[in-house]
C-alpha cells in the first residue's frame, strides 16, 4: 500500500463531477487500499477519489469511534465503508448544523447544514450492490464525501459566510484557547 498525495484547492479536479466506476479489477482494489491508508494517515474520516486526483465515483469512509467514560477510543468500534458509484436515495426531513473540515481545504473549518439521516445505494469494492441507512455524524460524513463526487465542497454549503474560520479562529472563538498545538476535532475531517 502507499500514501497518496491529497490535492487541495484550487485544483480543478475538486470541482468536477466524477465518472462511474465500471471495472472492479486489481487496479481498483489497490487504489481502494491506498485510499484507506491515506485517509488514516492524514488523519481523516473520509476520502473521495477526486481528493487524490482521480475523477471516478469512489469514496472511503471510516466512522468515528465510540469512546469510554474517560474519552478514550474503544478499539474495533469504527466502521469502514467503501462506496463505489454512491447515490443518496432518501433524506430525512430533519437537518442539523455542524462544523466540518476537509483534507483538501487544510487549516479551515465551517458550519454546514446536513440531513440527520440518509439512505445511500452504492456498490462495494467488488461491485456488489449495497444499501446503507446512516444517522447523525455518520450521515454527515456520507453527505460530505458524496458531495465530493459531484464537485461540491463543504464551503459551498456554509450556513453563512461568517461561519467559516481558520482552525485558530475557531479555537479562540469557541474554546477561548489561543494556544497552538491542539488539533481541532470536527465531525468531518476529510
Amino acid at each position: 500500500m502507499a500514501i497518496l498525495e491529497i490535492v487541495t484547492l484550487p485544483d480543478p479536479i475538486l470541482r468536477q463531477k466524477t465518472q462511474p466506476v465500471t471495472k472492479f479489477d486489481d487496479e481498483l482494489q489497490q487504489l481502494i487500499d491506498d485510499m484507506i491508508e491515506t485517509m488514516r494517515e492524514a488523519p481523516g474520516v473520509g476520502l473521495a477519489a477526486p481528493q487524490i486526483g482521480k475523477s471516478i465515483s469512489l469514496t472511503v469512509i471510516e466512522t468515528l469511534a465510540d469512546v469510554d467514560d474517560e474519552g478514550n477510543e474503544i478499539e474495533g468500534t469504527r466502521d469502514l465503508y467503501v462506496l463505489v458509484n454512491p447515490e443518496i436515495i432518501w433524506t430525512s426531513k430533519d437537518v442539523i448544523d455542524g462544523v466540518e473540515g476537509c483534507l483538501s481545504i487544510p487549516g479551515y473549518l465551517g458550519e454546514v447544514e446536513r440531513y440527520t439521516a440518509v439512505r445511500v445505494k452504492a456498490q462495494d469494492r467488488y461491485g456488489k450492490k449495497v444499501r446503507y441507512r446512516v444517522f447523525d455524524w455518520d450521515a454527515r460524513i456520507f453527505q460530505h464525501e458524496i458531495d465530493h463526487l459531484n464537485g461540491v465542497l463543504y464551503i459551498d454549503k456554509l450556513t453563512s459566510k461568517e461561519n467559516f474560520w481558520t482552525e485558530e479562529e475557531f479555537r479562540v472563538k469557541f474554546y477561548g484557547d489561543d494556544e497552538e498545538g491542539e488539533t481541532i476535532q470536527t465531525a468531518v475531517g476529510d
